[in-house]
């Protein structure tokens, strides 16, 4: 978990609400194996694809919100 923490730059309890968030939403599983917790998406849902395809085209270098930065 403090590495999830640190990699996102923010605090264990932020991520620990959006973790709950997205659990809550079907997104991803969450395992406690005793101090370790396996965080795991859940590639099933379509949710999650729809995420995940979402995230993929803001990551692209001509994505919506590149283009309209670069019309200002």
């Amino acid at each position: 978990m403090m590495k999830l923490v640190r990699i996102v730059n923010s605090t264990y309890n932020e991520v620990n609400r959006n973790l709950r968030i997205l659990e809550s939403a079907g997104l991803i599983t969450q395992q406690r194996i005793r101090r370790k917790r396996i965080i795991r998406l859940k590639i099933e849902n379509k949710k999650t694809l729809a995420v995940l395809k979402a995230l993929k085209i803001l990551e692209a270098p001509n994505s919506l919100s590149d283009r309209k930065t670069a019309e200002r």
